[in-house]
């Protein structure tokens, strides 16, 4: 009797161990595709719908700037990136989602032009929330450029 019942709790536990792995391996498709839809928005230079992907209390963190705290200040950003580039994108490298199914975050590359010609390649960091309504929304989303920091101009004498 002890045996089946054993036999009986480990089947259980290995389904919901499956259907829990299901779960999380459609989790982490759904955000890396929300990603790569959100990376072809931004490269078609679609301002509103590239800052739709921002849950409303969302924080950028530009390199070389303060951190953005508001939907206005994200699309301020965002605005000035786009008037500044011919052409951007960026490609997911690795997914990883919370077992609770509701957070995840993305690591990846990017690359962008800018109108004067200069090509900029980096790396991103962001953190996207599963809502209610099975949406998927960036809440913290980082970047930084993989060029050299210009060196700084000596300080002037007195």
């Amino acid at each position: 009797m002890k045996a089946k019942v054993f036999v009986a709790l480990f089947s259980l536990v290995s389904v919901c161990a499956g259907l829990a792995a299901d779960s999380k391996t459609a989790d982490e498709q759904a955000v890396r595709a929300a990603d790569a839809e959100w990376s072809k928005v931004a490269g078609a230079k679609d301002l509103d719908k590239t800052v739709s992907y921002y849950a409303d209390d969302a924080v950028v963190l530009p390199p070389n700037q303060s951190m953005v705290t508001s939907k206005d200040g994200i699309r301020n950003l965002w605005k000035g990136f786009l008037d500044s580039l011919t052409d951007i994108s960026w490609k997911t490298t690795r997914v990883e989602t919370s077992n609770s199914g509701n957070m995840g975050y993305l690591i990846g590359t990017y690359a962008m032009t800018m109108k004067d010609g200069t090509k900029d390649t980096g790396k991103y960091c962001e953190v996207w929330k599963k809502r209610a309504d099975g949406k998927w929304k960036v809440v913290a989303d980082m970047f930084s450029s993989d060029l050299p920091l210009s060196a700084a101009a000596p300080a002037e004498k007195k």
